[in-house]
């Protein structure tokens, strides 16, 4: 019985953890105590089974992993998201957003689910959390829906579909934590998951569209009473076209002798700044040039969208990591509401609170996921997972379609943080092996737990719109009638042909990772003149070799000389160029760098 038990640890270990996992012991301290426990045994196993590698005085390594969690600059990024996403929440930009594009949707059969859809994903940009976007807007647009007749499983399904895209669009929890348990850069996560996460929303709005002409009943356009603000279109079109003429003579003419990522962040402050300082302008003085849309379209939507582009602009034009990126977004929330005058104390108590709990939630599931681990893999766990995975028909389709089916069922149990600390790091290692892009996979799992949020019964999206949701019929004041309670099986039944768009938005990714991967082929725009003043601000010749120069041809390269980043050419030296002394370069001065390096500056 021993030498069964000996050989077969790691899936027993796995199977008895998941298992308490799921009868729902805390998550943190199932993971610590399943991985000290295993510990034992392996050890006083170690003697039977030559695949157990465990002894005493490797559980003192779990201390230099624990300090390894704390010294980890990429989760900095989890509390500066979530605080931002805290005091936008409670500084009600959700009820302002969804106000104003309704009204101006509110024109078109379908314009509210439309605004909902617009407005899920601007909240998932910037505040990042499912459980505020799906109740904000719950709270907020359901009743409207429900007032102006459209149909409850529509209204239901709209509404907490486009809450879950917080998981997928940039800057999501979820994405960071892949990005760290991958060993993968968070902003290279965040640019490949940016494309599948458009086309998401895109075909959230097609359906809708299609309903809207199957089904026009269900869908209608909100009467003109409903719509305070009136039309303004033309005074909206004339204002956003200013705002993109801004932005082209800033970027050609004003800003030119800037370098790349200075022009594009300049030039859209100024097409932002400008249009925003006439629309309060024109409101504060009664001045008249704007209809009361465009004026309010200006002053809502704006501030928001500068704070995107704030967060993800920077990431994206590399001028921040994601952390500081975090950081500055923290930051444009409390002015914001600061602008709002809606932060108080209380108000930022709050967000405080929350965040610390979420930060130091994630932290001790982390920690016990590292103790899980090391026990897991001493074991030789890595190993059974590979070669079960490994053993799979249908290679690198199959091991992807099958690890989607466990994801998506395990997302409808477990929250994303557990199977992401415990699950995806057994994983990667196999896909890897099987020549898998780790930014694609992560992508495509945090698709999958994005599915599993809207899944019945047990989808977490679908218990936050319950808990918001009315559960008996309502006298609605505006109408003058009662209004049918929200039933479960509305809900249920309204996100099951979003489940099918998860599913389909699943099997595009898979068929086409080019989605995603487009991240690698990224052009890198580089300023010849923002590099020769680099060079000049260096001193004298550059690197104070005769004749350096700087090339762009594959890089930064000194004539004669490899490039820096890629492999030495070992063939005929270029321009009458003689190949590097086994010493390595000259450094700066003529004399030997030290140890053989190259005495280069370092262009990280």
């Amino acid at each position: 019985m021993l030498d069964l038990i000996a050989h077969n640890l790691a899936p027993i270990m796995f199977i008895t953890v998941m298992a308490m996992l799921l009868i729902g012991y805390p998550v943190a301290f199932t993971l610590a105590a399943g991985g000290m426990y295993f510990f034992v045994v392996g050890v006083e196993l170690s003697h039977i089974s030559p695949e157990i590698r465990l002894f005493w005085p490797l559980a003192q390594a779990n201390m230099n992993r624990v300090f390894d969690i704390m010294r980890n600059d990429t989760l900095l990024a989890i509390p500066f998201f979530t605080f931002m996403g805290l005091i936008l929440e409670r500084s009600r930009m959700a009820e302002d957003l969804l106000d104003t594009i309704g009204q101006l949707f509110g024109t078109l059969r379908g314009g509210l689910a439309f605004a909902v859809v617009v407005v899920g994903a601007l909240l998932a940009a910037t505040t990042g959390v499912v459980a505020a976007s799906v109740i904000a807007m719950g709270l907020i647009s359901l009743p409207i829906m429900m007032r102006y007749n459209y149909h409850p499983g529509l209204a239901a399904g709209t509404i907490a579909a486009s809450g879950t895209l917080a998981q997928i669009i940039p800057p999501s929890l979820v994405l960071i934590v892949m990005a760290d348990q991958l060993g993968r850069s968070v902003g290279d996560m965040y640019v490949g998951a940016f494309f599948p996460a458009l086309i998401v929303v895109g075909i959230y709005c097609a359906y809708i569209f299609a309903v809207t002409l199957v089904k026009p009943e269900w869908a209608p356009a909100l009467p003109p009473e409903a719509r305070p603000l009136g039309d303004g279109g033309r005074s909206l079109y004339l204002i956003l076209l200013i705002a993109v003429g801004l932005y082209f003579i800033g970027y050609y003419y004003v800003f030119d002798h800037l370098r790349f990522e200075t022009r594009v962040v300049w030039s859209a402050l100024v097409a932002t700044v400008l249009p925003y300082g006439f629309a309060i302008a024109n409101r504060a003085m009664k001045l008249g040039y704007l209809s009361r849309m465009a004026e309010q379209v200006v002053i809502v939507l704006i501030p928001p969208l500068a704070l995107i582009f704030l967060v993800l602009g920077t990431i994206f034009l590399g001028i921040a990591t994601p952390t500081e990126g975090g950081a500055m977004g923290a930051t444009g929330a409390l002015v914001m509401s600061i602008m709002k005058r809606r932060l108080d104390k209380k108000t930022l108590m709050q967000a405080l609170d929350s965040t610390t709990k979420l930060a130091t939630f994630v932290m001790f599931i982390l920690i016990g996921a590292r103790v899980f681990a090391l026990t897991f893999y001493g074991i030789s766990g890595d190993r059974w997972v590979e070669e079960l995975m490994l053993a799979l028909p249908g290679g690198e389709t199959g091991f992807l379609v099958t690890v989607s089916i466990i994801v998506f069922i395990l997302g409808c149990f477990l929250d994303f943080f557990e199977i992401a600390f415990v699950l995806v790091p057994l994983l990667a290692p196999v896909a890897e092996k099987l020549g898998i892009d780790l930014i694609w996979f992560g992508v495509l799992l945090g698709f999958n737990l994005q599915a599993s949020f809207l899944t019945p019964p047990f989808g977490f999206a679908l218990f936050y719109l319950r808990s918001v949701a009315p559960v008996k019929a309502w006298y609605d004041k505006a109408t003058d009638r009662m209004i049918e309670p929200i039933t479960t099986k509305a809900i249920y039944t309204g996100t099951l042909p979003f489940i099918v768009i998860q599913i389909f938005m699943l099997g595009l990714l898979i068929a086409f990772p080019g989605l995603v991967t487009h991240y690698k082929t990224e052009p890198v725009i580089l300023d010849q003149g923002d590099i020769n003043d680099e060079i000049n601000s260096i001193g004298g010749g550059g690197f104070g070799l005769p004749g350096s120069g700087l090339s762009l041809d594959g890089g930064l390269t000194l004539p004669g000389a490899p490039s820096l980043g890629e492999p030495p050419n070992l063939g005929a030296p270029e321009s009458g160029g003689a190949l590097p002394p086994p010493g390595g370069l000259p450094a700066p001065g003529g004399l030997p760098a030290p140890g053989g390096a190259t005495g280069l500056p370092n262009f990280d």
